[in-house]
């Protein structure tokens, strides 16, 4: 019996899920703290979130190249992990400096708001850190409930509630058809820990043919390529980034997608490897429909907010290029890339929060209408974003497309290469588009609204400095992508 309970307790192996725990124990702690403020005072929750994000990022940062593996190989915080994390805590981090005074002005000050994005910061972390599949779900669920919650924040408003609801229904059936594959995969393997599948089937190779596996693989694929918006399971995400707040939208379009990201790689490169023959040929289809699709329905938008959400379906797509290619410079291009478009997205989607009357009715081509000359130095942050999401360098989307492109061309996709090269030069059309009714266009309007609030303009300069950063002087971070490979 007590050799029972010490082999528990080595399996269990805290230290293995240290950044997760430390970052609820802060978000329980918020919670707690939320009791006793006075309601409509958040800049201390803004601060606390910071405070709690940061002690995060430390206790990860001391997993690098210290791995630990814990509760019965369930969960592994390895660089990989690791890696990824700093993208979460990078992307809560700068949606939480927007926020506070965006909060106040649309009339929604509260400090639950806080909570909720670091809770869903926690389960980004245990998706890229699970070695289950049932953990994966568990950080999918934990992510997942906090973002509904979130995207329909603003409940008085009609375009919130839309947004609430259809990601709340949609996301419930994605999770179904998740679990689904979960239970088809576990039926044919008799396990759901992702490395021993992965050993189970290149044990017994017949398998990978199977009807019951492959409908398992289709299934958890579906519940995975929802999160990260790829056609066709893209429709919730324009009507939920246009009525969920804007900080929000920003989180979502990063943060949750990388998390997404990193599972759907480690449970396909990993456990269903084996099936590779069987799943690239689908995800080639995708990673091009997605492309095509999110670029020409981009090109059609006056909401910048909807521009934005067909754009990064678009982004998506390219990143699904590097999965495809699924050799060492692909899939440490696609970790690159996570970070390049948390940078250069969020980035962008700050200047929305500053540019925003109450409401936010005027973030159409329109309402940006001789925005350069009025307020040159906000046009200048957002042009950068924009030039990054286009691909021009010497800006992080261009080195990420280049390395995501060349991992392609390595593997041997060439017409993959070719398609998506072609159809960053569509996406020149629409982000010029903003540029020109920027610098081209008669301003209707003062902007005179517009202040440069301390924790929204700070966000958009980390966002440009690190855009311009990873452009110029990409290596760095691409040895540390390579290196966090699993």
């Amino acid at each position: 019996m007590e050799n029972m309970v010490q082999t528990a307790m080595q399996n269990v192996n805290f230290a293995a899920i240290m950044p997760s725990l430390v970052l609820t124990c802060f978000c329980l702690a918020l919670l707690l703290l939320n009791a006793f403020v006075k309601r409509g005072s958040t800049s201390y929750a803004a601060f606390f979130s910071l405070v709690a994000l940061g002690a995060t990022a430390c206790v990860s940062y001391l997993a690098w190249d210290n791995p630990q593996f814990g509760f019965a190989g369930q969960v592994a915080l390895d660089n990989y992990a690791v890696f990824f994390n700093f993208i979460f805590i990078l992307a809560a981090a700068l949606s939480i400096l927007m926020s506070d005074a965006y909060l106040k002005r649309e009339g929604y000050p509260v400090g639950e708001y806080y909570t909720l994005i670091l809770f869903s910061t926690v389960g980004a972390m245990l998706m890229a850190s699970g070695t289950d599949m049932m953990t994966i779900f568990l950080g999918l669920e934990v992510m997942s409930i906090a973002l509904y919650v979130l995207a329909g924040f603003f409940r008085r408003q009609l375009r919130s509630n839309e947004a609430g609801l259809k990601y709340f229904l949609l996301g419930a059936f994605s999770t179904g058809f998740l679990l689904y594959g979960i239970a088809l995969i576990y039926g044919v393997t008799g396990t759901t820990n992702v490395a021993d599948i992965g050993s189970y089937l290149a044990m017994n190779h017949h398998l990978v043919s199977d009807p019951i596996l492959v409908g398992g693989m289709i299934l958890l694929a579906t519940g995975f390529l929802f999160k990260i918006a790829i056609v066709p399971f893209h429709m919730w995400t324009p009507d939920v980034y246009e009525g969920a707040p804007t900080p929000i939208a920003a989180f979502m379009s990063a943060g949750p997608k990388a998390a997404a990201f990193a599972a759907f790689m480690r449970v396909f490169l990993i456990g269903l490897g084996s099936m590779h023959s069987t799943w690239v040929g689908m995800l080639w289809v995708l990673a091009v429909l997605t492309m095509i699709v999110g670029n020409f329905i981009a090109i059609k938008q006056t909401n910048l907010k909807r521009m934005l959400a067909y754009s990064s379906i678009a982004h998506a797509g390219y990143a699904l290029v590097g999965l495809v290619a699924s050799n060492a410079v692909g899939v440490s291009a696609v970790l690159f890339y996570m970070l390049a478009y948390t940078l250069m997205n969020i980035g962008a989607f700050s200047i929305l929060v500053l540019a925003g009357k109450v409401g936010e009715d005027n973030l159409t081509l329109q309402g940006f209408a001789g925005f350069g000359y009025k307020r040159p130095v906000l046009a200048v942050l957002f042009t950068i974003c924009l030039f990054s999401l286009m691909g021009i360098p010497p800006s992080a989307g261009f080195t990420g497309k280049f390395f995501i492109f060349a991992g392609a061309l390595n593997a041997g996709y060439v017409w993959l290469a070719v398609i998506g090269v072609l159809n960053s030069a569509v996406s020149l059309y629409y982000y010029l588009r903003v540029m020109v009714y920027m610098y081209f266009r008669s301003p209707e309007e003062e902007f005179d609204w517009v202040q440069l609030k301390p924790g929204a303009t700070l966000c958009a300069v980390i966002s440009v400095v690190g855009v311009l950063v990873l452009g110029i002087v990409p290596g760095a971070v691409m040895a540390l992508a390579r290196h966090a490979l699993f």
